[in-house]
Order: C-alpha cells, then structure tokens, then sequence
C-alpha cells in the first residue's frame, strides 16, 4: 500500500478553469491508487484564498459529489504563498506526503507519479523543474532568467533554477517549514533551507488554457523583491558599499577642488555640480527605499498577525 497523497491547490478567481482541472485531477490520482501507488486516503484538496467569484461554491460541490475533492475556505485573501501555507499546514497531519500545484495546471501532473517514486527511493522534497522556457516570450523568459541568477547571487544560492511551487514535501519536511515562523513568506527560497534530502523532476510547463493568469508584471516583480529581501542582507550591504563609494568619492573631489583652487585652475560651472547631485540624489534615494524595504519588513514581523485564518476545512477522510 502507498502512502497518503495529497494534493495542495490554491484558488483565487478560478471558476473559469476549476471544473477542468478537478476532472483531469481526479483520472490521474484514481489511477494512482488503482495501481496502489499511492493510498485511496489520498485527497485532492482546493485552498479557496478569497475569492470574489463561486470558486468557494465550486470547491463545496465538488467535495459532496465525490470525496475526493476537499477544500479549505480562507477568510480573506492573502496571495498565493500565504494560500499555499495555510493548505500544506492545514492537511499536515492528514497526509504522508503533499504536492502543491497550481489550479491552471500549468504545471504537468503527468509527472506526479514519478514525484511521488523519487519520495519513495528516499527524498523528503522534490521540486518540479521546467526542462525548458520555449514557450515563454523573449522578455518574460529574460526576467526570469535575470531573476533566479541575481537572487541567486544575493541569497548564497538558495533557489531551485526554474522550480516555482510545484513540488513534492514528506510530512517532516512540512514540520520542519512550519518552524519559520516569517510573515514575509517566499516559500521557494524557505523550503531548500529545511535540509532534508531532496531531488528535482524535470516537466515542460504547459499553456493555460481557461482563466487569466494571476502573476501580471507588478505582482512578479513584487515577488522578485520579496524573494531577495526575504532571504538575504546583502541588499543593505550594497548600500553601505555605495556609502563608503561615495564618501572617497567626495574626498576625492575636495582634494581636486583644493588643489585646482590654489594653482588657480578653478572653473566656474554647472554641468558637473548638476551631473553629482543628481548622481547623489539618486543614490540616496535608492538606499532609503532599500532600507525602507527591510524596516517594514521589520514592522510587519513585530506585529505577528497571523499569516491566514481558516474558516473552513471541508474533508471526508473516512
């Protein structure tokens, strides 16, 4: 007999797609347990992240027309890695082994049986890893790529290449995550710190076919810099390396103004007092936001609200 398998999903808006990907869900995951390779405890379960529209009302009938399906109703939206947490730590102790994915299915469930193999040669995580980016345009596959290698360089390589939140986890893997206790959550950089074994299956991520994508530009570039802010200080540490830049800078500037004001080669002008101080201000301005970043960070972790509230967890684990 296999292990309890469930499958992790946050919703938000997803009417357009949620039938779709619950029928093609259910094939896959009843094959699984025809062939034993997974327990028929295992659950597909639906994390509704306040949605607006009949997500929620869906996921309800879905879970009374077959117990397979089950769902989690949080109380309010809290983007998709707080939806994501709320779901891996709600059914934490429900399951053997979790798999989070998203609801577009973009993502290959094809793959998914040999996730849940890697777990039984041994491997606690196992990260689903694009093959490729073919199918991406010039510019989003240059972000990503630009995105991965400078957080990379600012977090001492702390990121999976490709993977995003597609992944396998054990239950003591989940444990482990429940012990960051972070409201800044950027779970693709916390989960390679938990240190347990861990592999990666490769996947050629699909088109989505139903639904709106729900990473426009603003909110990738908003997770691009909780990502680097979350994981590493280096950020700080450029400022302060452009701060000393800057003050050598300005000595050295003096120490020419001085010398040129003495051997009476002083010229009076503006384009090069016009050119530093926009040069300065820039810099300056650029610093406050980098600090300003991390000191709400800091305001934000003081408060320990709490990362989700759950309304409802609608199972049947009979």
């Amino acid at each position: 007999m296999g292990s309890i398998l469930y499958l992790v999903i946050p919703c938000y808006n997803e009417e357009a797609v949620l039938r779709d990907t619950a029928g093609k869900l259910s094939v896959k995951m009843k094959d699984m347990i025809a062939r034993d390779v997974i327990d028929p405890a295992s659950r597909i379960i639906f994390v509704n992240d306040g949605s607006m529209d009949l997500t929620w009302r869906i996921i309800q009938d879905l879970h009374g027309e077959d117990r397979l399906f089950g769902g989690i109703n949080l109380t309010r939206n809290r983007g998709h890695q707080n939806a994501l947490l709320g779901g891996l730590l709600t059914v934490k102790d429900d399951a053997d082994i979790v798999i989070s994915l998203d609801a577009d299915l973009q993502d290959d469930i094809d793959v998914l049986e040999k996730m849940v193999e890697e777990h039984y040669r041994g491997y606690d995580v196992v990260y689903g890893v694009r093959s490729n980016r073919k199918k991406d345009s010039f510019f989003k596959r240059f972000t990503a790529q630009s995105f991965y290698k400078i957080t990379n360089k600012l977090s001492d390589k702390n990121l999976i290449y490709n993977h995003a939140d597609f992944r396998l986890m054990s239950r003591r893997a989940i444990e482990g995550l429940s012990q960051f206790g972070e409201v800044n959550l950027f779970l693709r950089g916390i989960v390679p710190l938990i240190g347990y074994p861990s592999t990666v299956v490769e996947y050629e991520r699909k088109e989505r076919l139903l639904g709106e994508s729900k990473y426009p530009l603003s909110k990738m570039l908003g997770l691009a810099i909780e990502g680097i802010t979350s994981l590493s200080v280096k950020p700080i540490r450029i400022v302060t390396f452009f701060g000393f830049l800057s003050l050598f800078g300005g000595i050295a500037i003096l120490i020419y103004v001085l010398v040129s004001y003495f051997t009476g080669h002083t010229v009076q002008g503006w384009s090069s007092i016009l050119v530093s101080l926009w040069m300065i201000g820039g810099i300056l301005m650029l610093s406050l936001g980098i600090v300003g970043e991390y000191v709400g960070k800091i305001y934000l972790e003081t408060k320990k609200r709490p990362r989700y509230i759950v309304e409802e967890y609608i199972n049947d684990k009979k």
